[in-house]
């Protein structure tokens, strides 16, 4: 991973760039499926997740991202009337897209240059802006030929309606055939200290190509932060959606807990919590490129932010690896 040392006010800062393209960015973005994402969370507040991500704004943090299917558009409809009120180019704004919504609410996956030409288009819409420096293309469809759809995104970047070019969930395979031409910038693939594959095949692949990956679930569905313990396991009503994440599974959470259970004295040595060690430990792994956490809340922003003052050190940053390995 490029990382780019900027000089600002006198103090030295590390970026990282965003693939081959001359965009750089700081190491901690946000998440913002909870932000609008009323179809994957109950409970979600408008005006505080327009909050949230203002005050990211307010303590630089670059790369907000979202996707179309965080509230079928209302994330980045809330995010756009937030863009309104602030300097638009103190933003790294990424979105998604790729699901397309018949009239009776069926989800089908389409990557085909017209669709995500449209999605692109509507996308700036709701945002309130003219530009995007970041789309991914969300997911894989079974038909489009990877190479054809990131031709169509490579003309809207020509057009300058895009800085840089993604993709999420896709294949070592897929990804390879997404850059035929070499116009891919970013993979955004699960990625956390309990769910490691990505860093088996895919990111040494993206690494030697200077593709960035960005990995969601930082926090792997709340494990990382270290709510959780041996004598308090969670448990959870019959249709909660964890009990469908096989890390929450009966022969997989207590082994999950406990190595997470390792990190609270390592936590304690910098005066972090658990949540803030762990993305500390993801800012330094020359791997990975910039994290974006969620918030529900800007307190939990907050929190996120004050992780970049962690500065492991070389031995904590192995000890960690190994608990995880």
């Amino acid at each position: 991973m490029i990382k780019v040392t900027f000089s600002e006010a006198g103090d030295l800062m590390e970026k990282i760039q965003i693939g081959r393209t001359e965009l750089n960015v700081n190491p901690l973005g946000l998440g913002t499926n909870k932000i609008g994402g009323y179809n994957l969370f109950p409970n979600l507040d408008d005006e505080t997740g327009k909050k949230v991500v203002q005050t990211a704004i307010d303590h630089d943090v670059e790369m907000i991202d979202t996707a179309f299917m965080y509230g079928l558009g209302h994330s980045e409809e809330l995010i756009g009337e937030v863009l309104q009120k602030n300097d638009r180019h103190k933003v790294v704004l990424a979105t998604k897209g790729a699901q397309q919504v018949t009239a009776d609410g069926k989800v089908t996956l389409n990557n085909t240059p017209d669709f995500l030409t449209k999605s692109v288009d509507e996308s700036l819409q709701r945002l309130h802006t003219d530009y995007l420096d970041i789309f991914y293309i969300h997911f894989p469809d079974q038909d489009t030929p990877k190479a054809e759809a990131v031709g169509a995104l490579q003309r809207l970047r020509e057009a300058g309606k895009l800085r840089a070019i993604g993709v999420s969930n896709f294949s070592l395979d897929q990804v390879k055939e997404a850059d035929a031409d070499g116009y891919v910038d970013l993979v955004e693939n699960q990625y956390n200290l309990l769910q490691q594959d990505a860093v088996k095949e895919l990111v040494p692949y993206l690494n030697e190509q200077h593709i960035s990956f960005v990995p969601y679930e930082p926090f792997a569905a709340a494990l990382l932060t270290g709510r959780y313990a041996p004598d308090n396991l969670p448990h959870f009503e019959e249709g909660d959606h964890r009990l469908t994440i096989d890390l929450y599974k009966p022969d997989q959470l207590k082994a999950n807990v406990a190595k997470v259970e390792q990190l609270k004295p390592i936590a304690a040595k910098y005066e972090a919590t658990v949540a803030q060690l762990v993305l500390a430990w993801y800012m330094k792994n020359p791997l990975i490129g910039p994290v974006i956490p969620g918030a529900r809340t800007p307190e939990q922003l907050l929190v996120n932010v004050q992780s970049e003052s962690v500065q492991l050190n070389d031995s904590d940053y192995e000890a960690i690896a190994r608990i995880f390995a």
